[in-house]
């Protein structure tokens, strides 16, 4: 079934309540470890802001949207993160695939993606953040490759950081 899933950009008339559900269902699972990331909480207006803020795609079966991911290629220099503003250094968020899908590959194909289209847009490095409890999530992307560079808090959130990059 997964492997009929389609991996575009994201389009002007894709459903931004589609998508804000979507990572809400995906998120809840760190919700209920009482992580309260951005994608748990976030309304369509926030979804739409950091779509368009960097190049987003969606994963599509049976024409309905069962995954998304940004990437970013610049940070904003008022980012807290040191990791972030360094040259060459691009990172992907708001990465959500439905919960009844995960552990089937699609996650895996989506930060390939991201590093295929970093690599395009001329990073040496591709980084993300996570809360540090989140142990799952910081050992599979350790098993992708990725290591630890940085660790902070944002603010916004009820947990501490980790910045995990992948020089490309």
């Amino acid at each position: 079934m997964v492997e009929r899933l389609v991996i575009r950009h994201y389009r002007e008339d894709d459903s931004i309540p589609e998508i804000t559900r979507l990572l809400h269902h995906a998120y809840a699972a760190l919700a209920q470890m009482g992580l309260r990331y951005t994608a748990t909480y976030q309304d369509d207006e926030v979804t739409l802001k950091r779509l368009l803020r960097g190049v987003a795609f969606v994963g599509e079966l049976n024409r309905e949207i069962v995954a998304t991911v940004t990437l970013y290629p610049e940070s904003p220099l008022e980012t807290l993160s040191e990791w972030y503003r360094k040259e060459g250094v691009h990172y992907f968020g708001q990465m959500a695939v439905r919960p009844d899908l995960q552990g089937k590959g699609i996650g895996t194909r989506l930060v390939g993606l991201m590093e295929e289209e970093a690599r395009k847009l001329g990073a040496t490095e591709l980084a993300l953040d996570t809360a540090v409890p989140a142990l799952h999530l910081r050992e599979w992307y350790r098993r992708l490759g990725y290591r630890q560079v940085e660790e902070l808090h944002w603010g916004t959130t009820n947990y501490r950081s980790v910045i995990l990059s992948k020089t490309l």
